[in-house]
């Protein structure tokens, strides 16, 4: 059993002489950055975008490897749509996120921020995740229209409505 598994994981006082507090950020374009440096080692990278979730008390965003955890900040969404993959000639579509997960696209949960980049709801609706420049133009398939855009998967057929930031 892995500590993350143990009921009181998240009470648990940090190690001695550290915090649960860190000075990790997770940019708009999905780089993670520590005391002001990028993190450019890759795998490092790729671990902790699978690491993002959310604390069960206070629902701030951490990194957590089941192991020993910490808060970060993410100045927009904790998660990137990195492609579309479009299959089917269009009947289905799916999402590739920045944590390596995959999700079905469903056209109703898009949206357009202020500044033009289309975000999504994901996991079950519970977070935002703002699409690459790639994952943007991987929607090109999809859209029916552009001036309002509208997107079609299959049947469904929804207007990216700008949200208010």
């Amino acid at each position: 059993m892995k500590p993350g598994d143990h009921p009181d994981f998240y009470k648990l006082a940090p190690p001695p002489g550290t915090s649960r507090e860190s000075t990790i950020v997770l940019d708009r374009e999905g780089r993670f950055w520590h005391d002001g440096a990028r993190v450019d080692h890759p795998a490092l990278e790729e671990a902790l975008h699978r690491w993002i979730a959310r604390h069960p008390d206070d629902g701030r965003l951490i990194l957590t490897n089941g192991y020993d955890w910490c808060y970060f900040r993410a100045e927009e969404t904790p998660f990137v749509v990195r492609a579309v993959r479009v299959e089917d000639e269009g009947q289905r579509a799916l999402l590739v996120l920045s944590d390596g997960t995959e999700e079905l696209l469903d056209p109703r949960v898009l949206s357009v921020s202020s500044d033009g980049v289309v975000i999504a709801r994901v996991k079950a609706g519970a977070e935002d995740a703002r699409f690459s420049r790639h994952a943007q133009a991987g929607l090109a398939p999809l859209l029916v229209s552009a001036e309002p855009p509208i997107v079609r998967v299959g049947d469904v057929s929804a207007e990216l409505a700008t949200r208010a930031d």
